[in-house]
C-alpha cells in the first residue's frame, strides 16, 4: 500500500528525521499585497518598485493587515500530536488530517534524542537537562510507544473498531494534516511559536514555515527580520 505521509518536494525537515513541514501551495504574492491595498485607488501594478517596498513596510508597521490576508499558504505537516493539538489551538487555520478511525497504516512515534526538566517557576516551561545520560529514558520512552502500538494491534486483530482502539496510542504518535492559513494569521502564529516562550517542538516547525515561504515573500520576510 502506498505511504500517505510523504513529505511534498518543497519540505524541511524537524525533530531530527522524524517530522517534517512542506509547502503544498501557495496564491498571491508581495505585489497581491500592494495591489489589494490599492484597490480602493482603482489602481494596479504588475511590478513592484521602491515605492512598493515603502508601502509594504508601512503597512505591516502600522499593522493594516487586511491585504496580507490576499496571500494564502498551504502546508503539510508532520508532527506528534502534542504539537498538532497546540497548532489547532490557532482557529484562523483550516485543517484536515489522517485518521486513525480509517487507516492503521504508516504508524510512527516521537522519540526524542534529548529531555528537558521542568522548569522550577514556570509551569509552562522546561529548561535544558545538562550532563545527563538519556539512553534508559529514551529506551522506556521507546517501549512504552512500542506496547501502545501493540496493544492497539491487538485490539484491531480481536475485531475492536478503529475508533475506539485508538485511544490507547500515545501524544507521540506522529499525524500528517494539511494546514491552509492567510500571510496576516501566519504572521501572528508565527510570532507566537517562534518565540523563547514557545514550547521547543513547535518552534522547530514555526522555523521551518519561515524557511520554506521567505523566498516567496522575500521583502516581508526582511521587514519582520526573520
Amino acid at each position: 500500500m502506498k505511504k500517505i505521509n510523504i513529505p511534498p518536494t518543497d519540505h524541511v525537515k524537524v525533530l531530527g528525521d522524524q517530522g517534517w513541514v512542506g509547502l503544498i501551495g501557495s496564491l498571491g504574492s508581495e505585489i497581491t499585497i500592494l495591489n489589494a491595498a490599492r484597490v480602493s485607488f482603482g489602481k494596479m501594478k504588475e511590478t513592484m518598485d521602491d515605492n512598493d517596498l515603502v508601502l509594504l513596510e508601512y503597512l505591516i508597521s502600522n499593522r493594516h493587515t487586511s491585504p496580507l490576508e490576499h496571500v494564502v499558504f498551504t502546508f503539510s505537516v508532520h508532527c506528534p500530536l502534542f504539537v498538532r493539538g497546540q497548532w489547532h489551538r490557532h482557529r484562523t487555520w483550516s485543517y484536515n488530517e489522517i485518521s486513525r478511525r480509517y487507516t492503521e497504516v504508516d504508524m510512527e512515534f516521537y522519540l526524542p534524542e534529548k529531555f528537558r526538566k521542568q522548569a522550577p517557576v514556570n509551569r509552562q516551561a522546561s529548561v535544558e537537562w545538562e550532563n545527563y545520560d538519556f539512553t534508559e529514558i529514551r529506551k522506556e520512552f521507546d517501549d512504552q510507544n512500542k506496547k501502545s502500538l501493540e496493544l492497539f494491534n491487538k485490539l484491531i486483530e480481536q475485531g475492536v473498531c478503529r475508533e475506539q482502539a485508538r485511544s490507547v496510542l500515545p501524544q507521540s504518535m506522529m499525524v500528517t494534516f494539511w494546514a491552509t492559513v492567510d500571510l496576516n494569521n501566519l504572521i501572528h502564529f508565527l510570532d507566537l511559536r517562534d518565540s523563547e516562550h514557545a514550547q521547543w517542538e513547535i518552534r522547530e516547525y514555526a522555523i521551518a514555515i519561515k524557511k520554506l515561504i521567505s523566498p516567496i515573500i522575500p521583502n516581508v520576510a526582511k521587514i519582520l527580520k526573520w
